[in-house]
């Protein structure tokens, strides 16, 4: 199963309704996500950083995933200052870095920091079944949570079933590079995971439609809204508020 790292805990974020931590995450990733200036965002990481703590969260854990995550960014870094248009830097060879360019760059790095540390101090902290019940309970559509259900449940029944593959081409001496046999050696291999996944995908259905399968999950899933749940979930819009300002108002120039 996929581990919950950040599940277990007491701190005040962990203790939240799990409906408030993904109504808050969803409005902050939102407004987030279309900001476009450095005053907005600043107070987006500081907001991030701040739910962090509260949560209590083991910062190396924290600090390894945002490496991974960083991994991918510093890949848009080699592109985004020499394809974006603009007023010139300076050059590489026959590559010209423009002011827009690493502008652009910082700001995909921040939006996508400050989104992904508050997805994993609140969104991180709810256990999976949870987590369901509380999107549920949010009337997402039934589709997208039986759809989120099955992928955490066969993930990583697929991934032991690519492993499978990869020892079994492995023994046959399979040894890969940069040539025609390895590009299709992996084809073959992607192709079978589509055809075992949709294999394993009509046996499911059929186990499940013999249990009785109506197209609904049942669970005794209680949320409680409590006060203390309101006042949290006001001062977080609040600071989002905030930050929405600050992008299209004129507070900070």
């Amino acid at each position: 199963m996929i581990e919950e790292s950040f599940v277990n805990g007491d701190s005040v974020i962990h203790c939240l309704d799990p409906r408030v931590k993904i109504i808050v995450a969803g409005v902050f990733s939102i407004i987030v996500a279309v900001s476009d200036r450095f005053g907005a965002l600043i107070s987006a990481i500081i907001f991030a950083m701040s739910i962090v703590l509260l949560a209590r969260l083991p910062i190396k854990k924290v600090c390894t995933r945002l490496l991974i995550v960083n991994g991918f960014i510093l890949l848009l870094w080699f592109f985004f200052p020499f394809t974006i248009k603009g007023k010139q830097l300076f050059t590489l060879g026959p590559l010209i870095a423009t002011k827009e360019g690493i502008i652009y760059a910082i700001l995909v790095t921040i939006k996508s920091n400050a989104i992904i540390v508050t997805i994993m101090a609140l969104v991180a902290t709810i256990p999976i079944f949870t987590m369901g019940s509380a999107m549920r309970h949010l009337y997402i559509p039934a589709k997208f949570v039986h759809l989120f259900f099955f992928t955490y449940r066969y993930i990583h029944v697929i991934n032991m079933e690519y492993q499978r593959l990869m020892n079994a081409i492995k023994i046959r001496g399979f040894n890969p590079g940069t040539n025609m046999h390895t590009y299709k050696t992996y084809a073959y291999l992607v192709g079978m995971l589509f055809v075992k996944s949709y294999d394993r995908a009509r046996r499911v259905r059929a186990a499940m439609l013999c249990r009785g399968f109506s197209g609904r999950f049942y669970d005794l899933s209680e949320f409680s809204f409590k006060t203390s749940d309101g006042v949290i979930m006001v001062l977080m819009l609040l600071a989002i508020t905030g930050i929405g300002l600050l992008q299209w108002t004129r507070i900070i120039y």
